[in-house]
């Protein structure tokens, strides 16, 4: 699960930072550490984004046992 939850991370880490870098440029807010807090904060809320993903996904496929 956690390879999953890996590749999950890189594709949601760039749709939220880049939701976030998105939203900071139009408030306007050019500074570079605003820019840059932003994508952190967009990666930072990935993290477990991914991992609820990777988990019911992994459940979803996993065999059952009867």
């Amino acid at each position: 699960m956690l390879r999953l939850a890996a590749v999950l991370y890189i594709l949601v880490a760039a749709a939220a930072a880049g939701a976030a870098v998105t939203a900071v440029l139009s408030l306007r807010l050019l500074e570079g550490w605003q820019i840059a807090g932003a994508f952190l904060a967009g990666c930072v809320v990935a993290l477990p984004i991914a991992y609820v993903l990777a988990r019911k996904i992994y459940a979803a496929i996993a065999p059952r046992s009867v």
